[in-house]
C-alpha cells in the first residue's frame, strides 16, 4: 500500500451543512429570512464554509422528494447576500442536479460544490467535476451510502474523483451507519489513495456522529462536515458546536470564534426547527439496517397509511439496499409486507 500523504500540518475546515442537510428535516421549507439569518450569524463566527440548499441538493426540489419553499435561486441569494466572509457551498447529485443547475449557482456567487455520487458509481461525476473547475468553482466529491462498499473500493472511487479534477474528496455515513474503526479503516484508505484532502460527514443514528468524526480526523481527514444541534436528515448530523469545542479541547485550530458559533446554534434551535434532532427508535433502526436518514419522514407516513410496523419497514427496505432516489420503493416494500403479514 503506498504511504499516505502527510495531511497532518494542514489546519482542519469544518463545512457547516445546516442549511443543506438541515433541509431534510424541515422538508425543505425554510425560507429566506431563516436562511440568511442563520447565515450570517455563522459568517460572524467565522464558519469557514457555509451549504445551502434543498437537501438532495441543486434541482432535486420535485414531488418524489419534496418540494422545496423556495427554488434553488432564491436560496443562493439569500445565503450570498449574509456570507461575506464564508464560502458559499452547493451539493449536486448527477439526475438532480444538471450542468446547468452548476452554472447557474455559479453565477450566483457560489464558492465550492459537492459532486455526490452512489459510493460505486464514481465516474458520473467526471463531467459535473470537469464542469465546476471550468467555472472557477471549488469542486469535492463525495462518495454517498458509503457502508455499501468496502474500504479498497471507496478507495479506488475516491482516486477516480481526483483523477476528474476533485480539489477534495471523502465519504459520507448517509445512514448514520458507521462504527469507529469503519471510519477509520475507510478514511486510512482514502488518504493513502489520494493526495488531495479528505473529507468525512457523519449522522447520528447509533450516537456516533461525534466519536466517528473525530475517528476520521485521527485517520488523516482535515474536512469535516457537521450542522448546528445537528440538524440533518433522520437523527441528524454530528453537531456543529459540540465538534468544535472538542476539536479545539484536543488542540486543532479550526479557526472558528467558539463564543460566536454557539450564538449561531442558539439562532439556528430558535428559528430553523421545531426541535433539535433526537435519536428515536425509527432513526435508530434506520442506522442499524443502513437505510438512507433521509427516508423516515416517507417511511413513517408510509408505514401509518399500510398498517406496517415502521421498525420491520425499515429492515426490508435495508435488505433490500435501497438508496437515496427510489422513494418509490418505500410503499412497494410496506405492500409486500402488509400482504406477508
Amino acid at each position: 500500500m503506498p504511504t499516505p500523504p502527510d495531511h497532518a500540518t494542514e489546519p482542519l475546515v469544518i463545512h457547516d451543512a445546516t442549511l443543506r442537510d438541515g433541509h431534510h428535516a424541515v422538508r425543505h421549507q425554510l425560507d429566506a429570512g431563516q436562511i440568511r439569518a442563520y447565515a450570517a450569524a455563522a459568517d460572524a463566527a467565522g464558519v469557514p464554509v457555509v451549504e445551502i440548499g434543498h437537501g438532495n441538493g441543486l434541482g432535486a426540489s420535485s414531488e418524489q422528494i419534496g418540494r422545496a419553499r423556495l427554488s434553488d435561486d432564491a436560496m443562493l441569494c439569500a445565503a450570498r447576500e449574509a456570507l461575506p466572509n464564508s464560502a458559499l457551498a452547493v451539493f449536486l447529485a448527477p439526475g438532480w442536479g444538471t450542468g446547468q443547475d452548476l452554472r447557474n449557482a455559479a453565477r450566483r456567487g457560489a464558492d465550492l460544490v459537492r459532486i455526490a455520487a452512489h459510493c460505486t458509481e464514481a465516474d458520473v461525476t467526471e463531467r459535473h467535476l470537469g464542469l465546476a473547475r471550468e467555472l472557477g468553482v471549488t469542486a469535492h466529491g463525495v462518495l454517498l451510502m458509503s457502508h455499501m462498499a468496502s474500504p479498497r473500493q471507496l478507495a479506488d472511487q475516491a482516486a477516480l474523483m481526483a483523477g476528474f479534477g476533485a480539489q477534495a474528496v471523502g465519504i459520507m455515513d448517509s445512514a448514520g451507519h458507521y462504527l469507529p474503526h469503519d471510519v477509520s479503516e475507510r478514511i486510512g484508505a482514502l488518504t493513502a489513495a489520494v493526495d488531495v484532502p479528505v473529507l468525512f460527514h457523519g449522522h447520528n443514528n447509533l450516537g456516533l456522529a461525534i466519536a466517528n468524526s473525530l475517528t476520521a480526523v485521527q485517520a488523516g481527514a482535515t474536512i469535516i462536515d457537521a450542522c448546528a444541534r445537528g440538524l440533518g436528515a433522520g437523527a441528524g448530523n454530528a453537531q456543529l458546536e459540540v465538534l468544535v469545542a472538542v476539536l479545539q479541547r484536543m488542540g486543532h485550530d479550526t479557526g472558528i470564534d467558539l463564543k460566536q458559533l454557539l450564538h449561531a446554534t442558539d439562532i439556528a434551535e430558535q428559528s430553523l426547527m421545531p426541535a433539535p434532532p433526537t435519536i428515536d427508535s425509527v432513526s435508530l433502526v434506520s442506522g442499524l439496517a443502513g437505510v438512507f436518514s433521509g427516508f423516515k419522514t416517507c417511511v413513517l407516513q408510509v408505514a401509518a397509511r399500510e398498517s406496517v410496523d415502521p421498525v420491520d419497514l425499515f429492515f426490508a427496505l435495508g435488505e433490500r439496499s435501497v438508496i437515496a432516489g427510489q422513494e418509490d420503493l418505500i410503499l412497494d416494500t410496506a405492500l409486500k409486507l402488509k400482504a406477508a403479514s
